[in-house]
């Protein structure tokens, strides 16, 4: 009984010590990982560089292919390093992109998509997620990141500008491949989201005359269209250097218009836009929405497709995606720039004239908010 009294609270020492050591260890496995982070947007980059997606799809075969199998398709004439490759779709892996395949009785690997890794596919249409992937690592936003400590420092420049020279906007309108890329990437994005929306909401009905405000090529405005043919004027509105570039609109009643949204927008029954208030301050957002209350007539609206921060901040991968993207346009866009909650469009919108807000929750990303005038 004695020897049992005094080696209880070594016991309970050991067991402590074990704990301790696993959370100890978790701990440094963390920051590890968070550490090589950079490792997974770059592979990805890689990935869709060299077209990996579309050579293991195959036409919707998605069949198993080993490194060495996949490299012959996407360098045909020969060549490359099937083992480095087989490393990033390892990597690639273990983030859902690939499913791996382990041959019975071989230590032979091959690997086929999920569903993360089909986004990357090209569709019919020419379209994927593959450019917006391509998008974000384009030289002069890479150049940017060092720099995003800077933003807690000194908040009136963004990184980008002080990498680059000068914002990002301007940057872009005068690099065409980068304009073009970009809008390949907002196409890519955005079909597959209208999709959901024209699914989910009904709110195009009654509407005579739509303007996309910050409509890139026209994409929305045109699959609303097709949509609601009971709309009989459709506006895309964008910067003049941006719909100079935009391809025409095979529908009916269809104009490209180039503008400046903090000057004037034109008048709508209702208007849209998709991916603009969280590119712009407090004060710039205001601006936009005085200026669609403006132009709609009492009863008319804004329906706007934006990001919505959640209250408290969780592990869950919605909330990681809207927080990357925050800081993603802190660093690119504007330092002061920012996703928001429903709660604070909320307050834009009354601020700006708006008389109500209502949100829809159709996509995991993006929320549709209905202002009304």
């Amino acid at each position: 009984m004695v020897v049992g009294k005094e080696t209880a609270p070594m016991e309970q020492h050991n067991a402590s010590t074990t704990a301790d050591s696993e959370i100890q260890n978790k701990a440094r496995l963390a920051i590890l990982e968070l550490a090589n982070m950079i490792s997974v947007p770059m592979s990805l980059n890689a990935i869709v560089r060299l077209n990996v997606a579309d050579a293991i799809w195959q036409n919707g075969s998605n069949s198993p292919l080993s490194a060495s199998e996949i490299l012959a398709r996407v360098v045909p004439s020969g060549g490359g390093d099937a083992h480095n490759l087989e490393r990033i779709l390892r990597m690639l892996t273990s983030y859902g992109v690939f499913e791996e395949h382990l041959s019975p009785n071989s230590s032979n690997h091959r690997y086929s998509l999920t569903d993360v890794g089909k986004t990357l596919v090209t569709d019919t249409d020419g379209l994927s997620y593959a450019p917006y992937v391509l998008q974000h690592h384009q030289d002069a936003l890479m150049r940017a990141w060092p720099r995003v400590h800077e933003a807690a420092i000194d908040s009136t420049t963004e990184p980008f500008v002080r990498a680059n020279g000068e914002p990002a906007y301007s940057y872009y309108g005068k690099k065409t491949e980068m304009n073009e890329l970009m809008q390949r990437a907002m196409a890519g994005v955005s079909v597959p989201f209208m999709k959901a929306v024209l699914d989910g909401y009904d709110g195009f009905k009654g509407v005579e005359k739509l303007v996309d405000v910050g409509g890139s090529a026209g994409d929305c405005l045109r699959m609303i269209l097709q949509k609601y043919p009971s709309i009989k004027e459709g506006i895309n509105f964008d910067l003049p250097e941006v719909v100079a570039r935009a391809p025409p609109i095979p529908v009916t009643g269809v104009s490209h218009v180039g503008g400046d949204m903090f000057k004037s927008i034109p008048t709508a029954d209702a208007m849209f836009m998709k991916w603009v208030l969280s590119t712009w301050t407090d004060d710039e957002c205001k601006i936009i929405l005085e200026n669609c209350c403006k132009s709609l007539p009492v009863g008319g609206k804004l329906i706007a497709c934006e990001p919505t921060l959640p209250e408290k901040t969780d592990e869950s991968h919605r909330t990681r995606a809207l927080l990357a993207s925050d800081v993603f346009i802190m660093t690119i866009y504007k330092a002061k720039s920012k996703q928001r909650t429903e709660e604070q469009f909320r307050q834009l919108g009354l601020s700006a004239g708006f008389s109500a807000l209502r949100p829809f929750h159709i996509d995991y990303f993006y929320c549709l908010l209905e202002f009304t005038k």
